[in-house]
């Protein structure tokens, strides 16, 4: 099963996008928790690899009081490029422009993952996985006279791709598209 989850999510946590590839970093975490919900034990589209972490994602989860799961962001339905901004700092907060439906699902997902503690080691991690593509951003700045608008595009959307398999790659894509912009 958990080699199953490995070839759907890759090496990420299916919350934070931390690598979970070195062993005793993961586990098998029930996006709705199981003595709520002990029918969704075995069920597909209830399991994920999720960190270890006691003060984030699917630990955090399972020792918040009852909330309503219909209220969090899925990581198989959901994409959190349509309810939430990472920014360079590390940060992660709702979208400025959601829905009075949506904003309460960006917002009550942040709370029950922990995943913008205001000190929290997601935090200053996401933060050191973005701070490298900050500096090819900051030397591409540097240089782009000497390019085409059209030119600087196309370098940013290949480090996107190139990222895309990497820890963090949602706060890595989120901070070099405001730099395309």
């Amino acid at each position: 099963m958990r080699q199953c989850l490995q070839v759907m999510q890759d090496t990420r946590c299916a919350y934070c996008e931390a690598n979970i590839s070195k062993s005793g970093h993961a586990h098998i975490e029930h996006f709705r928790q199981r003595h709520r919900y002990p029918q969704g034990t075995f069920e597909w589209t209830n399991l994920f690899n999720s960190c270890c972490r006691e003060d984030a994602c699917g630990k955090f989860k399972d020792g918040c009081p009852p909330y309503d799961d219909s209220k969090l962001l899925k990581p198989d339905e959901d994409d959190p490029d349509g309810f939430l901004l990472f920014v360079s700092d590390g940060t992660i907060s709702p979208l400025a422009d959601l829905d009075y439906r949506a904003r309460p699902r960006a917002v009550e997902t942040l709370r029950i993952f922990n995943l913008d503690a205001q000190n929290g080691a997601l935090r200053a991690m996401r933060r050191v996985a973005i701070f490298p593509h900050l500096n090819t951003l900051q030397g591409l700045m540097e240089i782009s006279e000497e390019f085409s608008p059209e030119d600087v595009k196309e370098f940013l959307e290949g480090e996107i791709q190139n990222t895309a398999h990497l820890p963090f790659s949602t706060a890595i894509r989120h901070t070099l598209k405001a730099q395309a912009i």
